[in-house]
């Protein structure tokens, strides 16, 4: 079948997120284990809980330990020494690396996860997911079901407890522009007493679901995400009117989302130089994150949260070229 004049033009966009750019640097991303339960092989994803667990901190010993009062002090609090200290220490003998904490939550359920199990994946996959909704349900750009909801609420409580414990809390809070983790942003974390800044998170076009074909992950034009949440921020260049990268016949290969979940990480870590991050994002994007990162693979329920602490080294030259497949059609409901 041949191209559309709009298709072309979207798949080469999304084709140049593959392309090594002419930069004169870009960063070697590693995940540094032994910090949490999440980066040791042993802990299973299917049953952990991130609220019962601390956000899966381990209650262990650091070398800077010694500096503080280890009695009066929390675990958070050491560790929050601990991952200043690795950042003083690089400052002045590595000038080129930084340590970044990525807290990256999951949206809650959403009603394109509830079709989906009403359905099964098959039918989904290669019907449902290209409708709007059926009789009972809409998922374009889908919102939160009920559940989903408090799920987010429950991340909320989740995070009250870990303040009190004194986590080191977001100084950054960026989030997709899907309707449904705005909204699993705004419920999470809006009115907690941690920080003197506003909440008021950056919208990233690259940080959304894997793109095309399905409704649920094709976003609503920027006039309606200012106008349901005015105080977040529309990153520079965010494009207004029809999404201009989903398309009803072509959808990103897990390769292509790797590739465009690295660069926006590029993207943050050159521009942001803060050391806590917040995402709020989807099980795709999640995915292709810890890929980039060097994590283990660790998928996450609907509205759960993974910490992951990040090595950022800032490199000479042009990013590396990853192998990448091309997009995949829609798949056949037939036998």
């Amino acid at each position: 079948m041949a191209l559309t004049m709009h298709r072309l033009a979207t798949l080469l966009v999304l084709l140049s997120w593959t392309l090594p750019t002419m930069a004169s640097f870009h960063f070697n991303l590693t995940t540094v284990p032994g910090y949490f339960l999440q980066d040791d092989p042993d802990t299973d994803p299917d049953a952990f809980n991130y609220v019962s667990s601390n956000f899966g901190l381990i209650n262990r010993t650091y070398d800077t330990d010694t500096d503080l009062d280890t009695k009066n002090t929390t675990q958070w609090q050491r560790f929050a020494y601990h991952l200043h200290h690795l950042n003083q220490e690089s400052h002045h003998k590595t000038p080129n690396v930084t340590y970044r904490l990525l807290f990256l939550g999951r949206h809650g359920e959403g009603f394109h996860n509830a079709a989906e199990e009403k359905y099964g994946t098959k039918l989904w996959d290669c019907y449902w997911s290209l409708q709007n909704g059926d009789s009972n349900l809409t998922w374009f750009d889908a919102h939160l079901t009920t559940a989903g909801i408090k799920q987010a609420q429950v991340a909320n409580g989740a995070w009250e407890k870990q303040i009190e414990r004194k986590v080191p809390f977001p100084q950054s809070f960026y989030v997709s522009p899907l309707h449904r983790c705005l909204a699993t942003a705004e419920i999470t974390f809006k009115g907690l007493n941690a920080t003197p800044v506003p909440f008021r998170p950056v919208v990233k076009e690259l940080l959304r679901e894997t793109i095309g074909i399905h409704t649920c992950d094709k976003r609503s034009p920027a006039s309606n995400i200012t106008a349901s949440y005015p105080e977040y921020i529309l990153e520079k260049g965010f494009a207004n009117g029809t999404d201009p990268l989903w398309e009803p016949d072509a959808r990103e290969s897990n390769s292509m989302r790797d590739v465009r979940l690295r660069d926006l990480l590029y993207d943050i870590f050159e521009h942001d130089e803060n050391t806590v991050l917040s995402l709020t994002a989807h099980s795709g994007a999640i995915a292709s994150i810890l890929n980039v990162v060097g994590h283990q693979e660790f998928a996450l329920a609907t509205g759960a949260m993974i910490p992951v602490l990040v090595r950022v080294e800032k490199v000479a030259g042009p990013k590396p070229e990853m192998k990448v497949d091309p997009p995949i059609g829609v798949p056949s409901c037939g036998e």
